[in-house]
């Protein structure tokens, strides 16, 4: 009889990029939608112009009970999620916003 031996898994490196883009784009605004008959970006595509949604922002479509997909809307059109939180440097709506670090105050300037 075959003894059995369940060994430990090696975790995944979590990349420090990718990390950074899912803070930052956990800062723009989402919209949970969920697919229907249509395919998961069609129903995103429909949803930006029937609501008038402008970028940036991020859609998260719920293609049945267990699978969502996530897409963001850029000015440049609509990108998967993943992709974006690993390349958001290209993106300049997303320049601009940065997540806070942990520990630190925001700075406040006074003028008098």
């Amino acid at each position: 009889m075959k003894e059995d031996i369940r060994l430990a898994r090696k975790r995944k490196r979590k990349s420090r990029r990718r990390l950074e883009g899912r803070k930052i784009l956990e800062l723009v605004p989402h919209y949970h939608i969920e697919s229907g008959e249509d395919k998961p970006v069609t129903a995103a595509r429909k949803h930006i112009r029937a609501n008038g949604i402008t970028p940036p922002a991020v859609l998260v479509v719920k293609r049945n009970e267990h699978t969502t997909d996530r897409y963001f809307w850029a000015e440049k059109g609509l990108f998967g999620a993943q992709y974006v939180e690993e390349n958001h440097f290209l993106f300049p709506s997303l320049r601009i916003i940065k997540p806070q670090v942990k520990g630190t105050a925001p700075i406040l300037s006074t003028t008098h």
